[in-house]
């Protein structure tokens, strides 16, 4: 549990050699697969101003996985 309420959400993540892209699996949904793309899109984009040299990313796929434990939501709460 939080200050504000909620829990800490743990997520797996792993780069491997060979073929680039993003691969996210485990318990999030396609509504929240597009915001993980656009996270990976902005940090090559801005990847000098987080220090990260930008050949980081070549040649390498990542795999984004939330494991279960992430409650789904239904109704109007569901934002």
């Amino acid at each position: 549990m939080t200050g504000a309420g909620g829990d800490v959400l743990f997520v797996e993540a792993t780069a491997t050699d060979g073929g680039e892209g993003l691969t996210v699996t485990g318990q999030l949904g396609e509504v929240r697969k597009e915001p993980a793309e656009n996270v990976l899109s902005y940090v090559r984009s801005h990847a000098a101003e987080l220090g990260i040299e930008a050949a980081a990313f070549a040649g390498r796929h990542f795999h984004l996985h939330v494991p279960e434990g992430a409650v789904p939501k239904d109704g109007p709460s569901a934002g």
